[in-house]
């Protein structure tokens, strides 16, 4: 396991405290240190710090943020992309036979090595735990490091992800059951989309549950009802988009001609903007660096 160790922190040159109001921080200070974070980024692949141990179980979704953001830097070279797939692929969940695929599981990736349990003596997992969330990190990180996705079986998981599909159109995360909210919505349509396979999911009944989700000022609950929330918002709008119901040129047209209500859409979500320049997920709450992503 490869040893990290932080570089030095920059030695400060301006004084904060001082009273004069035409003095400002040297430019240097305000220069984002690309290495700085690439070295952060390198030490979360190489290991899990102990502050984020006890989130093992989402591994997955860890590793994608740690490929995603090298990518970002331009700093994929510092992993093993073949090392990378290989580990990837490692976590998909696969039937013991062809009876199985009606047994109303979905053969996804899990989240963790914790999420997987021994092998039969035929080398098959005992209780498949693939998760949807786990799926759609999976993939992403085949595609960021140029994996062929060819390579997987993309039937067995679009078969198996109508499984998660309720009668309302939305999904569960999991086979076993759980909550079932826009998150998951945006899970599937995004596995789809990469699959180039739409076979997993009834569209229209997705469509209709994601109509339901809009509230009155524009924006969208996390399920029908709700507050609107900034994470479901994205998630929401994003699926119509990677679904095919919203163009990318939907700006440039007539607002009526939107599925949903574009101009009350547009307003909620630059009412989100607070004092500080920052964004809020919701009405009357602090804003957040994560809501200026969503």
């Amino acid at each position: 396991m490869t040893t990290y160790t932080a570089p030095p922190p920059p030695t400060p040159n301006w004084d904060p405290s001082s009273s004069s109001d035409e003095e400002s921080p040297p430019s240097s200070s305000l220069t984002f240190d690309k290495e700085r974070h690439v070295a952060f980024l390198e030490m979360m692949y190489h290991m899990i710090p102990y502050h984020y141990q006890s989130q093992e179980i989402n591994h997955i979704t860890l590793a994608y943020f740690v490929i995603s953001g090298l990518d970002i830097l331009g700093s994929l070279d510092r992993v093993d992309k073949d090392a990378v797939a290989a580990w990837v692929l490692s976590f998909q969940s696969n039937p013991g036979d062809k009876a199985e695929l009606n047994s109303g599981q979905f053969y996804g990736f899990c989240g963790s090595r914790s999420s997987q349990f021994s092998s039969d003596n035929d080398g098959i997992l005992i209780h498949n735990h693939s998760h949807l969330a786990s799926t759609y990190c999976a993939l992403s990180i085949l595609k960021t490091v140029g994996h062929n996705l060819s390579s997987i079986d993309s039937k067995l998981i679009s078969m198996s992800i109508r499984n998660l599909q309720q009668p309302d159109g939305s999904f569960l995360p999991i086979h076993i059951g759980a909550e079932t909210d826009l998150r998951f919505i945006y899970c599937a349509a995004a596995i789809c989309f990469m699959l180039e396979d739409w076979s997993g999911m009834d569209r229209e009944k997705t469509k209709e549950y994601i109509f339901k989700c809009q509230s009155y000022d524009g924006g969208f609950g996390m399920i029908p009802g709700s507050e609107s929330h900034g994470g479901g918002t994205y998630c929401a709008v994003a699926s119509l988009s990677l679904m095919g119901f919203i163009e990318d040129d939907v700006l440039s047209k007539s607002a009526a001609s939107s599925i949903i209500d574009i101009p009350l859409l547009l307003e909620w979500c630059l009412q989100r903007q607070a004092a500080d320049g920052g964004f809020q997920g919701r009405a009357n709450k602090p804003s957040d660096t994560c809501y200026a992503f969503w």
